[in-house]
């Protein structure tokens, strides 16, 4: 029997010239069958705390550090799968010789490489991008047939849609568990000088729970809690 999964992709500092050495591009993978509960169980959270607008990391307030805390909790505790992508040393990103002179190329690889891992073994998948984030439809047709011509026709993959992020809370815990992997891998390489204390306390929880270091890769069969650590290398 197969099972069906949908991806919610969000990304942080996918901007080819913006001063930042990092970004991230990851997911939150959601079974079908635990959605409905999934959903339940995050929006009481939502509500018990008074959370009425969207989670983003860049407007991180102090006073719902409780409320972020819950929510690792809830994960943690879930079906839920997260996976990444950090990409250190953006500046060294070779388009020319690598992605065809196109930092949108280099983009829809990473999603490419992002969701690779996910062998069908007849399972079928669906995947939203944050439409606010992404590169247009032709990237996402680009990803797709990327993955029928690998599968000869038959790919696992099979739906690819923009929907906007404040539409779906999936979104909204992949923007936050980006975003923290983002900010301390910034703080460990000193391009963020002077942290805020109540993301590193956050952020520290997040790595109690995890088990890793967000700056760091995690074992590549690691399937709760993912991240890939991509440095490219220096071009001679």
């Amino acid at each position: 029997m197969s099972n069906k999964y949908d991806f919610y992709i969000d990304e942080s500092c996918h901007l080819e010239h913006d001063d930042i050495p990092v970004m991230c591009i990851g997911y939150i993978k959601v079974p079908m069958v635990d959605y409905v509960e999934l959903q339940k169980e995050f929006n009481q959270i939502l509500a018990k705390h008074n959370q009425k607008s969207e989670l983003k990391w860049n407007k991180f307030s102090n006073a719902r550090t409780e409320l972020y805390k819950e929510l690792v909790d809830y994960f943690f505790s879930s079906s839920l799968q997260f996976r990444c992508i950090l990409v250190k040393y953006k500046e060294r990103l070779n388009h020319i010789d690598f992605n065809q002179g196109s930092h949108d190329n280099f983009y829809y690889k990473m999603t490419y490489y992002l969701l690779h891992p996910n062998n069908s073994n007849g399972d079928e998948y669906r995947v939203f991008i944050d439409v606010q984030n992404t590169r247009g439809r032709e990237k996402l047709k680009k990803i797709n047939e990327v993955f029928d011509t690998e599968y000869n026709g038959k790919s696992p993959f099979k739906q690819f849609q923009h929907l906007h992020s404040h539409d779906n809370n999936f979104f909204q815990l992949a923007d936050f568990f980006i975003g923290a992997i983002t900010y301390k891998t910034r703080v460990v390489m000193n391009n963020i000088v002077n942290p805020t204390q109540n993301r590193m306390d956050f952020i520290k929880y997040l790595e109690t729970k995890s088990g890793f270091n967000l700056e760091e890769g995690t074992e590549p069969w690691e399937t709760k809690f993912n991240i890939f650590d991509h440095q490219p290398k220096i071009k001679l």
